[in-house]
């Protein structure tokens, strides 16, 4: 049995284990099937919103206090869309050290492909595919930002290596 984890690596202040079986749930999700079509007006749409609601909440006087994790499914995500996470949240987590200029993937097919830090934080990682998970070739596939592998993401990753 294969693990489904990936993790990231090396010339960081804080190893980290990423599980992208629970990624369905993270609210940072991505379609993939949009992504690549207009990312940056997209990501401006959903940050204005965003902060649309923020102000609307502050200044009704609701500013709910809840320690309950409050999770937006859509059916359709589950069962049919193509879902990714940005990488940079996680490699930011992970704290490269400020020598580290050089992010190697490394896949179960003991493959390597070496990206620069800028690609590595602006890539994506998919999780799923038409809503199932990538037990085949996952458990993640690695995109770059501006789309250009679209058709032959890295497959098999595993492993993130910061050198």
């Amino acid at each position: 049995m294969t693990e489904h984890i990936v993790r990231i690596t090396g010339n960081v202040a804080h190893p980290v284990t990423m599980d992208p079986g629970v990624w369905i749930f993270d609210e940072r999700r991505v379609h993939l099937d949009t992504v690549f079509s207009a990312p940056e007006e997209a990501k401006v749409i959903s940050d204005a919103e965003k902060m649309a609601k923020a102000w609307n909440r502050q200044r009704s006087g609701t500013n709910p206090q809840s320690n309950q994790n409050i999770v937006h499914l859509d059916k359709r995500d589950l069962t049919e869309h193509s879902l990714g996470i940005h990488l940079a949240p996680f490699l930011q987590n992970a704290s490269p050290l400020d020598d580290a200029s050089i992010v190697t993937v490394r896949t179960s097919q003991n493959e390597r492909v070496e990206l620069d830090m800028d690609t590595a934080f602006s890539a994506i990682l998919a999780f799923s595919h038409e809503g199932k998970a990538l037990k085949e070739d996952g458990p993640v596939h690695l995109y770059f930002a501006d789309g250009s592998n679209r058709d032959a993401p890295i497959r098999y990753v595993t492993e993130l290596i910061v050198s």
